[in-house]
């Protein structure tokens, strides 16, 4: 089986894998007890804390741990607005292909009477940063752009970005969770106010994340209750999914550079491949992408079919973002960058890990071409095609 969906979850590497356990078994106090069981594991949470600071430019006291990236995003979110209405400022920016996490938050603030201006992506799928700061106003608390698309894979020219918002004074959040891990990342670089992550992007456990809020962010708490994490997000921490989760980043970091380059060429390899299939198009910028993204359109076919007979033929794929796949709606991420309904229907993510092989690829490339052609054989959409009844997109 040849796993290719790692921007749905990533395996936990052996690194993770034996930090969680080694805390499960050695330091399983509450880290909120004043007893030596509870010290002890406040120490391992303070020691990741700090890890994870160290890698992403962050002060460890910059660090809350939440459940995950969609937490991380909605506290960010919400807190940032709501510092900003203090100050009778109500206007929010993001983009139409922002994570469903940042986008239906932003919805619920609208009910709330905040303003939300979305930016377009254009077909590339960047959001430049002309255009963002044309769109700030007096009455803008907020902009709101992800680092990489959870979609398509593209890379946002965030320090140029976070370098406009700073002179404005607005703040600025990143939902970084397809970011963190595979490319750099600092946040004093990239002038960024408000950062999310996921462990489970990076070889890390589900269920645990964290959110970076510059010194003088003061946040809105989601959780009520104890006072853990400087009384922003009550509930006993997770200590073992912690402990692995910074584990897991340190080793990504540290493998970074070398990572990258193997990802990058495997990438490009597939990307040459499926694009000698007729009627297809790499959705997003063929360069300014994650290293391990490669997502493609293919005229007169349904994603569904495509990854069933993928799985078949031991490849696991994506039609879209896992958080949308049991969905009949197309994707709103190639929606916002001028895909059609009918092609977006017909769309194909594949993620790479490091473990990925050239032997890998090659039968992921033949095996694709041979599935687009077999549900094309019998499609009714590409007869009406071939036969000029309707025109050709791509």
């Amino acid at each position: 089986m040849i796993y290719a969906d790692n921007a749905a979850t990533t395996k936990m590497s052996e690194t993770a894998t034996q930090t969680m356990l080694n805390v499960l078994n050695a330091h399983w106090g509450n880290p909120s007890s004043l007893y030596s069981f509870g010290q002890d594991a406040k120490e391992v949470l303070e020691g990741a804390r700090k890890d994870i600071a160290d890698v992403i430019g962050a002060q460890p006291g910059e660090i809350i741990f939440t459940s995950g990236g969609s937490e991380a995003d909605n506290q960010a979110i919400r807190s940032a607005a709501y510092l900003g209405r203090k100050k009778g400022k109500t206007h929010i920016i993001s983009s139409a292909f922002e994570h469903h996490a940042v986008l239906h938050t932003l919805e619920a603030l609208e009910k709330e009477g905040f303003e939300v201006t979305l930016l377009p992506v254009h077909e590339n799928g960047i959001v430049l940063p002309e255009e963002v700061c044309e769109a700030v106003r007096e009455d803008t608390c907020l902009v709101s752009i992800m680092y990489a698309n959870n979609e398509i894979g593209t890379i946002q020219r965030i320090r140029e970005i976070g370098s406009i918002l700073r002179m404005r004074g607005v703040l600025f959040h990143v939902d970084a969770v397809q970011a963190v891990g595979h490319i750099p990342v600092n946040v004093r670089n990239d002038n960024i106010d408000l950062l999310s992550a996921s462990a489970h992007k990076f070889h890390g456990p589900k269920g645990v994340g964290f959110l970076y809020a510059k010194r003088g962010v003061m946040l809105t708490n989601l959780i009520e209750g104890g006072a853990q994490e400087r009384g922003k997000r009550a509930g006993t921490e997770n200590v073992a999914g912690i402990a692995a989760m910074a584990a897991a980043l340190k080793e990504a970091n540290g493998k970074m550079a070398e990572n990258a380059a193997r990802l990058t060429k495997m990438r490009d390899r597939l990307i040459r491949g499926l694009r000698e299939i007729p009627h297809s198009a790499l959705n997003g910028d063929a360069e300014q992408r994650l290293p391990g993204n490669v997502s493609f359109c293919f005229e007169g076919i349904e994603g569904e079919s495509l990854l069933l007979l993928l799985d078949d033929k031991g490849i696991c794929a994506s039609s879209g973002s896992a958080c949308t796949s049991g969905s009949l709606d197309p994707s709103h991420v190639l929606l916002a960058i001028g895909r059609v309904h009918d092609v977006a229907h017909g769309s194909l993510r594949l993620s790479l890990a490091e473990d990925i092989t050239e032997a890998d690829v090659d039968y992921i490339i033949q095996t694709v071409k041979e599935v687009v052609t077999y549900l094309r054989s019998f499609s009714p959409v590409w007869r009406d095609l071939v036969s000029g009844k309707t025109k050709f997109i791509l």
